[in-house]
């Protein structure tokens, strides 16, 4: 495993913390005025999704995490567990709701997905940045109003609700940022 100093860590790497898997999201170097420097790293588990603070001291090593991410097209949801496929080697994995969390949100068959992999075992699915779904249901347009100023609740394939510009109508593909759950743009047929 290699072995990564404090200073050298940034966000999005991952780490092996108490023989668990973090990925990190911030580490921030404080200088007291008094005694050593030291570093504040906020990290995710990324088996029990729990955030926690870890603080180290300006020199110290930490073992980087042995994952992978693959490239997986999602399949189908039996109900229980959602299926997925690796796009090189065929494989199948079946991730549990805890491990799809919020990416649920955002599938919808056929589309490809990172998972994250530790030991071979799937522990989170990362959907596309952008994402193009179909509203199912919303208010009536309203036509004319271009001006970008309102907005109404629209509800898309997959379930999810997202605000929407007052002259979306049902029917109509639009593409979302999955990162923050907004609308980016209307797609022509």
């Amino acid at each position: 495993m290699t072995e990564l100093n404090v200073n050298d860590i940034r966000g999005g790497t991952k780490l092996i913390i108490d023989n668990e898997p973090y990925v990190v999201i911030h580490n921030e170097f404080v200088k007291p005025g008094k005694g050593q420097a030291f570093n504040r790293i906020k990290v995710k588990n990324l088996k029990t999704a729990r955030v926690v603070e870890k603080t180290y001291k300006a020199n110290d090593v930490i073992l980087a995490a042995d994952v992978s991410d693959i490239e997986a097209q999602y399949l189908y949801n039996d109900g229980h567990l959602w299926h997925f496929m690796c796009q090189e080697t065929f494989e199948q994995y079946a991730l549990t709701l805890k491990q799809i969390a919020d990416a649920q949100l955002w599938l919808k068959e056929q589309i490809v997905c990172i998972i994250t992999l530790w030991n071979n075992e799937p522990l989170i699915v990362t959907p596309p940045i952008f994402v193009n779904l179909q509203v199912t249901e919303t208010e009536p347009d309203l036509r004319g109003d271009t001006s970008g100023g309102g907005s109404k609740a629209a509800t898309l394939e997959t379930g999810v609700i997202i605000r929407v510009p007052l002259f979306i109508a049902v029917g109509e593909i639009l593409k979302v940022d999955t990162r923050t759950g907004s609308y980016v743009a209307r797609l022509k047929e």
